[in-house]
C-alpha cells in the first residue's frame, strides 16, 4: 500500500469519530485534528515503495509472492530479527521516533500473536485458526491498526468489581450463532478512528469477570463502534510555531462499543480468563513488541541528543562543565539502550513455536530504564534552553514590521534570530508544550505502570545462580 491508498482507505471507512462534542463529517484526512498525522503515516507507506529502501522495508509473501511489509515478517533466524530491526529503524527515523504508534508497532503485535497461536490449541473458547487466518489477511492487505486493552479508570482498587446496570468496561453481553456482542468502553486507542481495524485484547486477571476476557479484531467502521477523542494537543498547523505537534499529534480516543457484533471468524478467544491472562505473558508479544519499541526509543533519544547539542552550539555554552555532565547523561542513556537491544538480538533463541524471539530480559531492563530517563532528558533540554524556552515569537511575528527588532535581539552566537527561534521552538514543542508533556507521559506509561514493570522484572529475572554463588562462598547449608 502506498500513502495515497492509505489516505483513500481511511476516508472511505467513514468511521464514527467524535471531536469536541461534534461528530466529524467529511474527509477525515482534511480535518485539522488529523491531517498532520495522516500525512505523516502516508509518508511511511510511501517509504515502503521507495526503491532506495524497498529491499529493507518489504519481503515476498509466502502466500502470493507479492511484496509485503517487513513488519509482518515472522523471524526464524537472527538474520530475520535484524532485518526487522532495520525496517523499524527506517520508519522511526522518518518520524524521529516521535510517532509511538507507527504502523509497525501493531503489525508486530499481531505478528507475535499469530506466531504464538499454538498456545490456544485445544483450549476452551479459543480459535487459533481465526487468528492465523486474520494475520495472513492483514499481512496481504497491509491493514493499519489501532488497539485498546485498558478499561476506564472508575475504581482502581484491588477488590473493585463492576456492578452497574449498564456496562462501563467493555464486556460480552450476548453470544449468538453470528458471534459475540460487546457493550461498554475501552481506553486508550491512539490514532483511534484513522486506521482500518481495531485490535482488542484483554490484559490482567479476570476473577469473576471473564466476560471481559477476549481478543478480536474488527473494522473501525463496524456498526455500533464509535471513537470519542480527547482535546487536541497540536497548537496549530504552522510547522514553524509547532514543528512536531503540527505533524505528529496522535489523537487518543475512548472506544465505545454499543452492542457491537464481532463475527465468529474475527474472535480469537473469549470467556476464558486463564487464557486471557497467560497468552499475553507466554506468547511472544512482549519480546517482539518491546523489540520494536526499544528500537524507536533509541531513534528518539538520538533526536533528543541532536536537539541538545544544537541548543548548545546556538548560544555557545559548550565550555561549561555542567553542560558536559547533562549531555553525557543523554549519551549514557542512548548507549545503554543500544547495548540492551544488541544483547537482546545476540541472545535470541527459537521459541517452542519455531520463531526467533529476542532475549526478553535485556528488553525488560530497557523497558524499566526508559520511563525513568526520558523525563530526565526532557528536563535537561529545558535546563539547557533556560529562558530561551520562553522567549519564542511566532512565524507571523517574523513576517511583520517588528522583524528588525527580532533579528537584532534574538540572534544566536552561531544562528540568525529566525533559525535560533526555530531551534528553540522545536525544543519547546518536544518538552514543554501540551504535545511535549503528552509525549513524556506516553513514554512513562508505554508498557504500563512503571512500578509494575519493576515488580515484573524483579519476579521474573533468574536470580538463583547468583544466590547459589554467594551461598557457596559462605558455605551455607541448603534450607
Amino acid at each position: 500500500m502506498n500513502g495515497n491508498e492509505f489516505i483513500n482507505r481511511v476516508n472511505q471507512l467513514k468511521n464514527e469519530i467524535w471531536f469536541d462534542g461534534q461528530k466529524i463529517e467529511g474527509l477525515i484526512s482534511e480535518h485539522s485534528a488529523f491531517k498532520g498525522i495522516i500525512q505523516e503515516k502516508a509518508a511511511l507507506y510511501d517509504l515502503q515503495l521507495n526503491p532506495k529502501f524497498k529491499n529493507e522495508m518489504t519481503f515476498l509473501s509466502p502466500e502470493t509472492g507479492d511484496s509485503i511489509g517487513l513488519s509482518f515478517l515472522q523471524p526464524k533466524s537472527k538474520e530475520d530479527l535484524i532485518k526487522r530491526r532495520k525496517m523499524i529503524e527506517h520508519w522511526a527515523k522518518q518520524t524521529y521516533g516521535i510517532m509511538g504508534r507507527s504502523p509497525d508497532y501493531l503489525n508486530t503485535v499481531l505478528m507475535s500473536f499469530a506466531s504464538s497461536a499454538g498456545f490456544l490449541e485445544g483450549k476452551e473458547n479459543c480459535y487459533p485458526e481465526n487468528l492465523i487466518k486474520f494475520f495472513k489477511y492483514a499481512r496481504e492487505k497491509d491493514l493499519s491498526f489501532t488497539h485498546t486493552f485498558i478499561s476506564p479508570q472508575v475504581n482502581r482498587s484491588h477488590l473493585y468489581l463492576e456492578n452497574s446496570d449498564e456496562p462501563i468496561a467493555a464486556k460480552v453481553v450476548d453470544v449468538s450463532e453470528d458471534g459475540i456482542v460487546i457493550k461498554g468502553a475501552r481506553l486508550l486507542a491512539t490514532q483511534g478512528g484513522i486506521t482500518d481495524e481495531v485490535l482488542v485484547f484483554s490484559v490482567g486477571r479476570f476473577i469473576f469477570n471473564e466476560d471481559e476476557a477476549f481478543a478480536f479484531s474488527i473494522p473501525s467502521n463496524t456498526k455500533g463502534l464509535k471513537f470519542i477523542c480527547r482535546d487536541i494537543f497540536a497548537g496549530g498547523t504552522s510547522h514553524f510555531d509547532h514543528p512536531l505537534s503540527s505533524r505528529f499529534e496522535e489523537m487518543d480516543s475512548i472506544v465505545v462499543f454499543d452492542n457491537v457484533l464481532v463475527p465468529w471468524e474475527r474472535v480469537f478467544y473469549y470467556d476464558n480468563g486463564e487464557v486471557a491472562e497467560d497468552f499475553i505473558i507466554k506468547s511472544s508479544f512482549h519480546a517482539f513488541a518491546k523489540h520494536q519499541v526499544v528500537t524507536r526509543q533509541i531513534v528518539k533519544t538520538e533526536f533528543l541528543l541532536g536537539i541538545a547539542q544544537l541548543l548548545i552550539e546556538t548560544i555557545n555554552i559548550g565550555e561549561y562543565q555542567h553542560i558536559h555532565d547533562k549531555v553525557s547523561e543523554i549519551i549514557a542513556g542512548l548507549e545503554t539502550m543500544k547495548a540492551l537491544l544488541e544483547r537482546a538480538e545476540n541472545n535470541a533463541s527459537l521459541d517452542e513455536f519455531g520463531f526467533m524471539r529476542p532475549d526478553i530480559f535485556p528488553l525488560k531492563v530497557a523497558g524499566y530504564i526508559f520511563p525513568k530517563i526520558y523525563p530526565r532528558f526532557t528536563e535537561i533540554i529545558q535546563l539547557i534552553g533556560a529562558s530561551g524556552m520562553i522567549t519564542l515569537p511566532t512565524e507571523k511575528a517574523f513576517q511583520s514590521s517588528i522583524r528588525p527588532d527580532l533579528n537584532q535581539y534574538l540572534q544566536g552566537a552561531t544562528k540568525s534570530a529566525e533559525d535560533r527561534v526555530k531551534i528553540f521552538r522545536l525544543a519547546w514543542d518536544l518538552t514543554m508544550s501540551s504535545f511535549g508533556t503528552r509525549q513524556t507521559q506516553y513514554e512513562r506509561y508505554f508498557f504500563g505502570d512503571p512500578i509494575r514493570i519493576s515488580s515484573d522484572l524483579y519476579k521474573s529475572f533468574p536470580k538463583e545462580e547468583y544466590v547459589k554463588n554467594v551461598s557457596q562462598f559462605l558455605n551455607l547449608k541448603e534450607s
